[in-house]
């Protein structure tokens, strides 16, 4: 190709390449035109002119104007999305559930940590301040736990009576403050068993979509009787995003359980400090009346 001048040349002139006899090169605005097709007659095909035609020059510019279509990634996540059966398109489909419910409740439990510090700071600010317990727990935020919690002890000093009577009032406030305790624990502990799950299981989910993936690659082996790259690297590929995608599943839910965990401890510390607090208040004023 390189002995022959393209400005000598004739336009719409085609050349068997050298290189690769199944493909030609075509002359049209003083340049070469690359036929990616591999057949030589598919371009004349394309073009619509006849074999044994001269190409116009027209059509030759036209179509080295066209941009060429993008190549699609035949290993991509859409790729495994169309070309995978049911048992994958299952493991896809769990694995996106648990990540969307492990991102919604880490921003959930967020808001409610952060609510929870506000409600202490005014627990701090209105609560110790006030004239009684029951003018204190008025004073806090209905959704507050510090309200809750005062409400709790002020009702026990109020229904200490019947088979209750038996019990000692020291005890009796205790266990009710201590109940209060326990109930804003569980309430600011709930979804975090779904991230513990999720980090726990995540990584294995992918590892079952793993090995259906090598799976299909065997039997892709098997049907055609060689270990071509072409027959293998889809289902290898398969494969192995599959395992990405558990570990990307697994650990944002991890990291978020530990962080979530060493937040919620900090915000029940301040929970049992003020019950502690309440029930030695409680029984000063029982002890005043």
């Amino acid at each position: 190709m390189g002995a022959i001048a393209p400005s000598k040349m004739p336009k719409g002139k085609t050349i068997t390449r050298k290189d690769d006899p199944n493909k030609v090169e075509v002359f049209a605005k003083g340049g070469w035109i690359k036929d990616a097709i591999k057949k030589p007659g598919a371009l004349r095909s394309a073009l619509g002119v006849k074999e044994g035609q001269k190409i116009p020059a027209k059509k030759l510019a036209a179509a080295a104007k066209k941009p060429e279509a993008a190549a699609e990634n035949p290993y991509g996540i859409a790729a495994l999305w169309s070309g995978s059966d049911g048992v994958a398109k299952g493991v896809l489909l769990i694995l996106a559930i648990m990540s969307m419910g492990s991102w919604y409740i880490l921003a959930v439990k967020m808001l409610e940590q952060r609510k929870a510090g506000a409600y202490a700071r005014e627990a701090a600010e209105k609560f110790w301040g006030a004239g009684t317990v029951a003018q204190g727990a008025a004073a806090l935020d209905k959704d507050s736990p510090y309200q809750f919690i005062a409400a709790a002890g002020v009702d026990a000093t109020k229904k200490h009576g019947g088979l209750m009577g038996h019990i000692p009032l020291n005890d009796w406030i205790a266990m009710s403050i201590q109940r209060s305790v326990d109930r804003v624990n569980r309430e600011m502990q709930g979804g975090l068993s779904f991230l513990a799950t999720v980090g726990s299981i995540s990584p294995f989910v992918g590892l079952f979509g793993t090995v259906w993936g090598i799976y299909h690659a065997l039997t892709a082996i098997g049907i055609s009787g060689q270990a071509s790259i072409d027959k293998v690297a889809g289902p290898v590929g398969e494969a192995l995003i599959m395992t990405a995608i558990g570990l990307a599943v697994a650990v944002p839910a991890v990291l978020a359980y530990n962080w979530l965990v060493s937040r919620n401890k900090a915000v029940m510390d301040d929970v049992r400090g003020f019950g502690s607090d309440l029930h030695s208040v409680l029984l000063g004023t029982v002890a005043k009346s």
